[in-house]
């Protein structure tokens, strides 16, 4: 009884501490983005950056549709330096293609978001474009858009 009690708590424990390990990895990297967006919004204030240009992109490339394959279809994000700015997409099919483009002001955007739309968006506003994936490791801090996000 005593070794089924000890075995117990140090599986708890270990559990407890990987948590802890995902936990302080996660912080990390959110105090960097943080960071990062502090460092671009200083630019910004400090008058060094035309707001008015495009400053932020990135594109990302992805299969939408289960009949096609190799990527064809994209989003592309277009922001300027105070978060203003368009996302367009390109849904790519073998009869037909669809191109939306959803306006972003203030870094959220307007519309609903697609999960491609907003890993774009996200990207762009912390700098990582042009080129991203949907398998980048960017941090998913909840929907930060006015619309909840559902597939364009």
């Amino acid at each position: 009884m005593l070794v089924a009690v000890a075995v117990a708590g140090l599986v708890a424990g270990v559990a407890g501490l990987s948590i802890a390990v995902v936990a302080h990895n996660r912080v990390n990297q959110v105090v960097d983005e943080c960071g990062e967006m502090l460092r671009r919004q200083l630019q910004v204030a400090s008058g060094s950056v035309d707001e008015r240009a495009l400053r932020d992109l990135a594109i990302v490339h992805y299969d939408a549709l289960k009949e096609m394959s190799g990527h064809r279809s994209f989003s592309l994000a277009l922001i300027n330096a105070v978060g203003d700015g368009v996302i367009v997409s390109s849904i790519n099919g073998r009869t037909e293609t669809r191109t939306y483009a959803k306006a972003v002001q203030a870094g959220h955007a307007v519309e609903t978001l697609s999960p491609e739309e907003n890993q774009v968006l996200r990207a762009a506003r912390l700098g990582k474009g042009p080129v991203v994936s949907m398998d980048d490791p960017l941090p998913d801090f909840g929907n930060g858009d006015r619309a909840p996000t559902a597939r364009a």
